[in-house]
């Protein structure tokens, strides 16, 4: 499946603000991007990092006034999501290093508070992949998904509690009831084909059988058309954007994806 997606900012700057960005599609993991385009108005310079999962941040100081950017990607994405059920659960020692981190309790995923609730829920399930399927089941049918919900990100405790949220509060709640059991999750933030609301989206991935798998508590299939753009432990670490300083404002945000052609992907 061939996709365009973008994203238009419109800010208003009333003070000189350093903004720390993340909008560039991830590279590989089964996407491959045909063309890329990035621009920013007015045209200021641009500091281009990695952080410490991977992701293409760039960081900039926006002038006052009106600061547009506009960020196009042509990716080959699969049209389906990888599904395993009965993949295995992968014992902590076995665990690559560089998944351990995914485990932990974190800002917005208290996992050490939903031990005795995600035991309830799959207490039948055979461990691994079964188990996470549970999970997203139980929060897909527990939690309301309410596009447009919460203004700012509220932990999985107080989305359990509320009974609703967006895209990223229903993931986050499935994120810490994996982690409760043992099994590695992570928060994945990108764009969906055929997103109703379209806005950029959120979903998880859990490891299981040496592999990260994607599960989304907000759709009922394994629809794939979906382009990453940043992973991490929760909202705090996959923001879009960060603006440091008061005088930032965002007035529009546009999000479109456009399938461009539903060829095969070829695996690389």
């Amino acid at each position: 499946m061939k996709l365009r997606v973008s994203c238009n900012l419109d800010f208003q700057i009333v003070e000189a603000s350093v903004l720390i960005l993340m909008l560039r599609p991830f590279r590989g993991l089964q996407q491959w991007i045909n063309h890329e385009a990035y621009t920013i108005e007015p045209a200021i310079p641009i500091i281009e990092c990695t952080d410490n999962f991977g992701n293409s941040c760039q960081h900039l100081s926006a002038p006052v006034g009106d600061f547009l950017i506009h960020t196009s990607s042509e990716v080959m994405v699969n049209d389906n999501s990888d599904i395993a059920p009965g993949a295995y659960f992968v014992e902590i020692q076995h665990l690559p290093n560089e998944v351990l981190t995914f485990l932990l309790p974190s800002r917005y995923c208290e996992s050490d508070r939903f031990g005795d609730l995600a035991r309830d829920i799959i207490c039948d399930a055979l461990p691994g992949y079964d188990q996470v399927s549970k999970i997203n089941a139980w929060v897909r049918e527990s939690i309301q998904y309410l596009p447009g919900s919460s203004e700012f990100p509220l932990s999985a405790v107080e989305v359990h509690y509320r009974g609703y949220g967006v895209c990223r509060d229903l993931a986050q709640l499935a994120i810490a009831l994996c982690r409760s059991i043992s099994i590695p999750a992570r928060l994945v933030v990108g764009y969906l084909y055929d997103l109703q609301p379209m806005d950029l989206h959120a979903w998880f991935e859990a490891y299981i059988g040496n592999q990260w798998y994607t599960f989304d508590p907000t759709q009922f299939d394994s629809r794939g058309g979906r382009v990453v753009i940043a992973f991490g432990r929760d909202a705090a670490d996959v923001s879009i954007f960060h603006q440091f300083g008061a005088g930032c404002l965002l007035n529009n945000m546009d999000v479109r994806v456009d399938l461009l052609d539903n060829s095969p992907i070829i695996t690389l």
